[in-house]
């Protein structure tokens, strides 16, 4: 089959998930599977071997991603039970004081979002932005362009955050390296698409607090709540873990006893379970809370993660029949011939899946199958697959529009129209996006 046929048939699929999504109405993981199976009998694939190839794809990518899910999301919802993030807010508000508190809430995305999933942070930390604006603290693009800039700069280049760990972990970059240039890329990000983008945008769109804005209690009951250090320093602790192995590990002898100890103490399934173990006790036993309430907390916390397990699987099914279709070296192939940089061409497919089909996520792991093809003979090290991971998540948020459930968060968490909407969190997400391009780029001039 010709590369120009395969291709066709790679856009065509991108489009049939398009429909089946937004007009169809099939939910996100029937849809991708239709689409993998059509895709792959589409590229002239062996029908026998389409159901071992989504076997593969789903295992594969589940074998990584259940595991660092099921455990960020029992760590995130810990973090929030105990009040473990409201003491982080609080904090940085503090210190930042009122008249700068964009920079606060922009801050407290950035850090509080690690062991979140996007629309979970957004739902926690949204209450501090209303509980501002009730105070005569700024108007809510400001506020709320600010926040929303330091949740999609970590969901979208930081470890452990769900997205990049999963593309990291499929390309086989090195987690320090991706630690390092993740915070390259997602505070320039987050302070140009958040205080700065929000300040200068919410002069011309105002929009009064929306209705359902309900009181906040944060800030009650101060004294109950953990200390800053405590709070901080369990989210701290995963990436504290994982960027002493890449260190570290530069020390000792490969193959060594110390070596092998890093590496698996550093592993992001040993750095996050050991978070998750010390919030359970520091958050959890030490404060009298007991057995029983920790486990509600855990079980709370895995109703929803299932979902989002299963369609990040299903997203890998289809990643993984682009790869073993021939669909990802076609296109490939094609775009090696036009010279670009392959943090470039990573960008590029990125944004375009996502342009089309919405989701950041599927964004990430289909351009992570379409790429995979192109790199495997030029042997890129660790650090260097770390840039085109970043790569990838900065061209899977740029110009989110009607078809990615984050525009319509944005929309109806700050009572703003479609234009409002488009001139505020479109922009924001594509100024984050493009910082990330920028910065794999010129990353992977000197790895």
């Amino acid at each position: 089959m010709s590369d120009f046929t395969l291709i066709f048939t790679a856009a065509g699929s991108i489009v049939l998930l398009l429909v089946l999504v937004m007009k169809v109405r099939l939910h996100a993981l029937v849809a991708l599977i239709l689409v993998s199976m059509v895709a792959g009998i589409a590229a002239g694939m062996n029908p026998a071997k389409i159901a071992d190839t989504i076997q593969k794809g789903m295992g594969g990518t589940l074998g990584f991603v259940a595991t660092v899910v099921a455990l960020g999301a029992m760590f995130g919802k810990m973090m929030e039970a105990t009040g473990a993030l409201d003491r982080i807010a609080l904090t940085l508000l503090g210190k930042f004081g009122e008249k700068r508190a964009h920079w606060a809430v922009s801050v407290t995305g950035l850090v509080c979002a690690l062991p979140l999933f996007f629309d979970v942070a957004v739902v926690l930390l949204i209450g501090v932005v209303f509980a501002l604006v009730r105070r005569g603290g700024g108007s809510v693009v400001k506020l709320g362009v600010a926040l929303f800039a330091g949740i999609a700069a970590c969901q979208a280049f930081l470890i452990p955050a769900p997205p990049p760990i999963l593309v990291a972990s499929q390309l086989n970059a090195d987690f320090g390296w991706m630690i390092l240039l993740g915070l390259a890329a997602a505070i320039p990000a987050m302070i140009l698409a958040g205080p700065i983008y929000g300040s200068f945008v919410s002069k011309y769109v105002d929009v009064p607090l929306p209705a359902h804005a309900q009181e906040s209690h944060l800030g009650e009951n101060k004294g109950e709540l953990p200390s800053f250090g405590l709070a901080l320093g369990l989210v701290v602790l995963p990436l504290l873990l994982v960027g002493l192995k890449t260190i570290a590990a530069r020390f000792v002898e490969v193959d060594s006893t110390a070596y092998n100890w890093l590496q698996f103490v550093g592993h992001p399934f040993t750095a996050i379970l050991l978070a998750c173990l010390s919030a359970f006790y520091l958050l959890g036993v030490k404060r009298g809370m007991s057995r029983e309430s920790i486990m509600k907390i855990c079980s709370a916390a895995l109703e929803p993660a299932g979902i989002i397990i299963l369609v990040t699987g299903a997203g890998g099914v289809f990643k993984q029949v682009l790869v073993d279709s021939g669909v990802g070296g076609a296109l490939g192939n094609m775009l090696a011939g036009a010279g670009l940089p392959v943090t470039i061409l990573a960008f590029t497919l990125a944004a375009a899946v996502r342009v089309i089909q919405g989701s950041a996520t599927v964004a990430m792991l289909t351009a992570c199958g379409l790429i995979l093809p192109m790199i495997e003979h030029m042997n890129l090290n660790g650090a260097q697959l770390a840039a085109v991971t970043i790569a990838i998540g900065g061209g899977a948020v740029v110009l989110s529009h009607v078809n990615d459930s984050g525009f319509w968060l944005a929309n109806r968490y700050l009572g703003m129209t479609e234009k409002q909407t488009l001139q505020t969190w479109t922009v924001m997400e594509t100024i984050i996006g493009v910082t990330g391009g920028v910065v794999a780029t010129a990353a992977m001039a000197f790895l």
